[in-house]
């Protein structure tokens, strides 16, 4: 059985068995599809075939893992948390030298976030891994629900509709790509900025803002930030 350090929970096991269904992709996005013209668009005449795939990935008996490895040695752990009454989907990060995991993000009806600016997303899905998921779109969407970016450049849409054209059997990636962007996650998108050489956002709900009573140490979010910008502290952002 898998085990991330400090995370209790249920029966963790590898999800990339996942990672080939091209539906898996729709229903991970799926907080950030709202409204029926978006799901529409998603999902298609898949709708109950998706469905069935979130209960397989709902179901209490296994958690869903997916690792991202970054270049610092730190690793990105996605987990479907399957708790009865408590689902959702955590990201984690954790380095061998740190005695537990660290939340960055909690995609679920109780949301914390986001966790994640545009840079940081692009910059981890783009950083070679020897194991884990390597693949450069594979990591860009599961890492996308932790995103919350209220500047996004102009391109943003195209590294993302290249992966859901990629990935996916979507008819129109690009619009769904677009309406990904409208729509980051469960929280308002927040704006970054580099206090002391941390990459620190507004976000009330976000673990990444040092004002919350519930923020990562400044350590931590040093580090965080460092191992997302690919072991440096830079990122296209003015700092504060």
């Amino acid at each position: 059985m898998l085990k991330i350090p400090g995370y209790e929970g249920g029966p963790l096991v590898q999800g990339s068995p996942h990672l080939d269904d091209p539906l898996f992709w729709p229903v991970h996005l799926g907080t950030s599809l709202r409204g029926e013209d978006a799901q529409r668009a998603a999902f298609g005449a898949d709708w109950d075939a998706a469905t069935d795939l979130y209960r397989a990935l709902s179901a209490e008996h296994e958690w869903p893992v997916f690792s991202v490895p970054l270049r610092s040695g730190h690793t990105i752990h996605v987990v479907y948390r399957n708790l009865d009454g408590e689902r959702g989907v955590d990201y984690l990060m954790h380095h061998p030298a740190w005695t537990a995991a660290e939340t960055v993000a909690v995609d679920d009806g109780h949301f914390m976030g986001p966790g994640m600016a545009w840079p940081e997303l692009l910059s981890a899905a783009r950083q070679p891994a020897a194991e884990g998921v390597d693949d450069v779109h594979a990591r860009l969407l599961l890492l996308f629900p932790a995103l919350g970016d209220a500047l996004l450049p102009e391109d943003a849409g195209i590294a993302l509709t290249a992966a859901l054209a990629a990935l996916t059997v979507i008819e129109e990636p690009a619009e769904v790509a677009s309406m990904l962007l409208e729509n980051q996650g469960p929280w308002a998108p927040a704006r970054w900025s580099r206090v002391d050489g941390v990459w620190i956002n507004d976000g009330g709900h976000s673990h990444r803002n040092p004002r919350n009573a519930f923020a990562l140490p400044q350590d931590r979010l040093l580090e965080i930030g460092n191992a997302l910008n690919g072991g440096g502290a830079t990122a296209q952002r003015t700092p504060g």
